[in-house]
């Protein structure tokens, strides 16, 4: 089953949820893509970790084919090429790889290299497999990275299959936070969405935001409250007017913070939590299948 943790804004508890719910599973695949600022490698540790780059495709010109025509500007929507003092100008950073300009050059002075925008980590920690997103700064989109972890996963997924049928694996993608393009690549193929959030006036808006999101989709998926609170009801009384399911709620405590801080898993720390997550790892599975039976 893929789980996406997602959530409206960074901080809130996204990737405390993500990386706890795989430390509880029997077996995990933790895909983080969060890939501007991954760290659930942080709390992980893996071993044996090997790095490969993710690259996208950007035009190369012939000058000496090409003759000026500007077909390939005229075609860019991007605005990554232009045509100046006789120069056929490529601005990379701004190409979005779709290959147009190539097939649109009459002269064929076009062709393709591979840029490379940032790289894929995979490791291991006990039962748990890590793939990390790492976007190279200064790079506009993390989607082609995305796009190659959840390639990976599905891989993995089918290695495992084949080679045990009555496997059950639990993929964990830890998303980006917010609602946009990278966080739509990382839930369009999941089975469930756990929307994490603070209960406060900005939780409860950055949670409006990403429950649109899921809805759009049309995916199964509930509400995580971190940090709740007695008399704290913001999250709990939104969900209830919107026939939203709260499927758990970590407690506000200190001690927490104080073992994230650290670095350290809470679920290997602490019984009591190790507990919780089991439950809201339960409740998931419980709630997915019984929307896949349910659905249309």
């Amino acid at each position: 089953m893929k789980i996406a943790v997602l959530s409206g804004k960074g901080g809130t508890g996204k990737t405390l949820a993500a990386v706890n719910l795989a430390a509880v599973a029997a077996s995990a695949l933790y895909l983080d893509c969060d890939v501007e600022e991954p760290n659930g490698h942080l709390f992980f540790k893996p071993q044996e970790v090997i790095s490969e780059p993710v690259t996208v495709k950007v035009p190369v010109v012939d000058e000496k084919l090409c003759n000026g025509c500007r077909e390939c500007v005229e075609f860019c929507r991007y605005n990554a090429l232009a045509y100046i003092m006789n120069h056929l100008l490529i601005y990379e950073e701004i190409c979005h790889s779709c290959g147009g300009c190539v097939l649109v050059c009459p002269e064929k002075a076009l062709s393709e290299r591979d840029r490379e925008i940032g790289t894929i980590a995979r490791g291991k920690s006990e039962r748990v497999v890590i793939h990390t997103g790492i976007l190279n700064p200064g790079e506009a989109s993390g989607v082609p990275i995305i796009k190659e972890l959840m390639r990976g996963s599905e891989l993995i997924s089918a290695n495992l299959l084949n080679t045990d049928p009555n496997i059950t694996e639990h993929i964990i993608i830890d998303c980006p936070p917010g609602s946009s393009c990278i966080v739509m690549e990382s839930i369009k193929d999941a089975d469930f969405c756990l929307l994490v959030a603070e209960p406060t006036i900005f939780g409860l808006h950055n949670l409006k935001m990403v429950y649109e999101l899921v809805k759009l989709f049309a995916k199964p998926f509930a509400v995580l409250v971190n940090k709740g609170s007695e008399g704290a009801t913001l999250i709990a009384d939104y969900c209830e007017d919107e026939g939203i399911a709260i499927i758990g709620e970590i407690p506000f405590d200190r001690e927490i913070g104080r073992i994230n801080s650290n670095g350290e898993i809470l679920a290997h720390h602490s019984k009591q939590y190790n507990d919780l997550f089991r439950q809201i790892l339960a409740k998931i599975v419980e709630v997915a299948e019984c929307e896949t039976t349910t659905g249309p």
